[in-house]
């Protein structure tokens, strides 16, 4: 268990990056895990082109759905949609860097589930949800 909370995660989990409200957001989604309930309130904000000059997240759970949350929000920020479309699971293990056990697989993929339920109106998602 102690290699699951490592320093990173748990440094995102105590200073989130990104963590508040946007004053107008071009879009919003909520994230929920009914099996524990973490829940996340993305924001963001999309200029004309199509990239996000803004995000924002609020949220309450556990240290790997919140610091999940807050490395995507750093990585998503500047980039077009086309971009962010083509992220997935890889994305989120790769920022979270540790072994995620199946129990807490939805934990961790809530922030890239809910960021592809706030943009998939706009762009076609292409990243993966079933890759190891």
């Amino acid at each position: 268990m102690d290699d699951l909370y490592k320093d990173e995660i748990l440094e995102h989990y105590r200073n989130p990056h990104n963590f508040g409200t946007l004053e107008e957001p071009t879009t919003v989604k909520e994230g929920a895990n009914p099996l524990c309930g973490d829940r996340i309130t993305l924001m963001l904000g999309i200029d004309d082109d199509g990239n996000v000059q803004d995000v924002a997240f609020t949220g309450r759970g556990c240290a790997i759905s919140q610091a999940s949350a807050s490395m995507l929000t750093d990585e998503i920020k500047g980039k077009s949609l086309t971009e962010i479309a083509q992220m997935g699971k890889q994305t989120v293990m790769d920022n979270l860097a540790i072994e995620i056990s199946p129990a807490r697989m939805k934990c961790a993929m809530l922030s890239i589930e809910t960021l592809r339920s706030a943009v998939g109106d706009r762009v076609p998602w292409q990243g993966k949800f079933d890759e190891a």
